[in-house]
């Protein structure tokens, strides 16, 4: 028996996605969470067992932590439950910080049921589990390294795409001016560009930020 975890904010897709689990004669959900810190909690806690955590990446206004940060509270510790995200949003803006969280997949809201559920049976083998458009990224992130955005880089731009200024993208990653401005160059550079619009309207056409 598999046993899972949900966490989302909102209490219709954790329910929705506890219909879809329950048919299944090999999983049991054992908790959910409305918070990315309950979840870290309910992962750790004692007897619970987690196999598998269904882990969204954006949390309201009551969560002081987002996906990726839960994430690696969770995969910190020894014997940790694997991750699969679960969630809207599928920009390298999302997928490269849950990834490098230690998140063993990554799939999208409006998978099918049975990928669903194929994709926490691999999560709990310790396989990886990719949504086609996350994979296809990828694969074009090795093949050009050279041209693909940090995930520095890609955190950059999406503040860039929220209107901040660079002195207040410095404050906001605790990053000197000097070195925001060097990332831009770099951006401009690789996505073929010579401004700030351009670079949003060029990422967000790529699908590296929202």
């Amino acid at each position: 028996m598999i046993r899972l975890l949900i966490a989302d904010d909102h209490p219709v897709v954790r329910a929705g996605l506890r219909a879809v689990l329950e048919s299944e004669p090999d999983f049991a959900i054992v908790a959910e969470a409305a918070t990315a810190e309950r979840a870290v909690e309910l992962a750790a806690e004692p007897g619970m067992d987690v196999d598998v955590v269904l882990m969204d990446l954006q949390f309201g206004p009551g969560s002081a932590m987002n996906g990726a940060q839960a994430i690696a509270a969770i995969t910190a510790r020894a014997g940790a439950p694997r991750v699969l995200v679960v969630t809207t949003y599928d920009s390298d803006a999302d997928t490269l910080p849950a990834l490098e969280a230690g998140a063993t997949g990554y799939l999208l809201k409006d998978a099918p049921p049975e990928e669903l559920a194929q994709a926490v049976r691999s999560a709990a083998a310790g396989r990886s589990a990719l949504a086609p458009s996350v994979a296809d990224r990828l694969l074009e992130r090795m093949r050009t390294p050279a041209a693909a955005l940090s995930a520095r880089e890609t955190e950059v731009l999406g503040l860039v795409a929220d209107g901040l200024t660079n002195q207040q993208i410095s404050q906001h990653l605790h990053l000197s001016q000097a070195t925001v401005k060097s990332h831009l160059v770099h951006i401009y550079t690789k996505l073929g560009v010579d401004s700030r619009t351009a670079a949003v309207r060029e990422a967000r056409g790529r699908g590296l930020i929202r």
